[in-house]
């Protein structure tokens, strides 16, 4: 699909209607609905389904194994859809991905990670295994701000992986969340009880496609997919990335909705860069007042659209977008 076809994103957000929202412990979320009705079928596989039925395979790229890049094998006769901050746990190191990708059937495609388990580099298994969450928002936000710039500035897909580990280390200080290695993953062990609860109290509503998420009374970002079922399936992953930031303010209050389109206004405004997808489609990459995001152009329309309030400097406060800071020395 030549670019010049594609739909801009404030197009597509106009189509978007903002529903009422939920407010529990410190999340509020408001579920998104698209116009019109949607396909029978998304026409691709999710990525836990994929890897469930043994038709998709995550590894590490030969055996050496490459921080920064994965192998992934698409045996199936349909796409596989790998969602933005999605956690992979396995192989050498746990590894989360850097941006969507919708993989072609019967390929095998590198795709890029960072790492966020920073203490092991020694093989636990064969394979990766998909986990019940996706990265947390604001460090998704930051890596998604670190991929944009070194797409603007080179052909890379690469996050800040010093900075990652900087702000896991600090997270799971914050949380009380001891890790031998060091592992985002064990963060989300520790709140699993506050996690559940969350989880607990936000449902998928008929014909929802998305979701704006506010931490207290400030918008903090969306995930918008192209079709209710994707959305109804990733939704409790996303609520438990979500809650693991708002685990950290239980008490603040709900957010309006006002907040909530103008936050999609604000997305619909950015700027986009435009390159091609690592797999199918085209990436999107959106620069703005106060935000940041990504978006995937597949088969004629926005496959998952991602954006999230920054600082003003390209991330959340308290978080580096530099892609120039030497990594610190780790497990490997």
């Amino acid at each position: 699909m030549n670019s010049v076809e594609m739909k801009s994103v404030a197009k597509e957000l106009q189509s978007i209607t903002v529903g009422d929202p939920t407010h529990f412990g410190g999340l509020t979320i408001f579920p998104l609905f698209r116009n019109g009705s949607a396909s029978a079928e998304p026409g691709y596989t999710l990525l836990e389904e994929a890897i469930g039925r043994g038709t998709a395979r995550v590894t590490e790229l030969g055996a050496g194994g490459s921080v920064p890049e994965l192998r992934f094998e698409n045996l199936g006769e349909t796409p596989v859809l790998l969602l933005d901050g999605e956690e992979l746990v396995g192989a050498k190191q746990n590894r989360a991905l850097n941006l969507t990708i919708l993989a072609p059937a019967k390929q095998v495609i590198v795709i890029p990670v960072s790492c966020v388990e920073a203490g092991r580099w020694h093989a636990e298994s064969d394979t990766f295994q998909p986990t019940e969450h996706v990265m947390y928002s604001r460090a998704r936000a930051a890596k998604g701000a670190q991929v944009s710039l070194s797409m603007a500035t080179g052909d890379s897909r690469r996050s800040d992986q010093s900075a990652i580990w900087d702000e896991i280390a600090s997270k799971s200080e914050r949380l009380a969340a001891a890790s031998p290695t060091q592992a985002m993953n064990a963060m989300y062990d520790s709140k699993a009880v506050p996690l559940d609860a969350y989880q607990g109290a936000f449902a998928w509503a008929e014909h929802q496609a998305g979701v704006v998420f506010a931490f207290g009374s400030e918008t903090m970002g969306l995930d918008l997919m192209d079709h209710p079922y994707t959305m109804r399936t990733m939704l409790p992953k996303l609520v438990r990335s979500y809650a693991l930031d708002a685990v950290e303010a239980p008490h603040a209050p709900a957010a309006e909705t006002s907040g909530a389109a103008e936050f999609l206004a604000r997305v619909g405004k950015s700027e986009p860069l435009i390159r091609p997808a690592v797999g199918m489609g085209e990436d999107v990459r959106l620069t703005g007042e106060g935000v940041s995001g990504a978006a995937l152009w597949s088969e004629q329309r926005y496959i998952h659209l991602c954006a999230f309030t920054t600082n003003g400097t390209g991330g959340p406060s308290g978080f580096r977008t530099s892609i120039s800071r030497p990594a610190r020395r780790r497990a490997r």
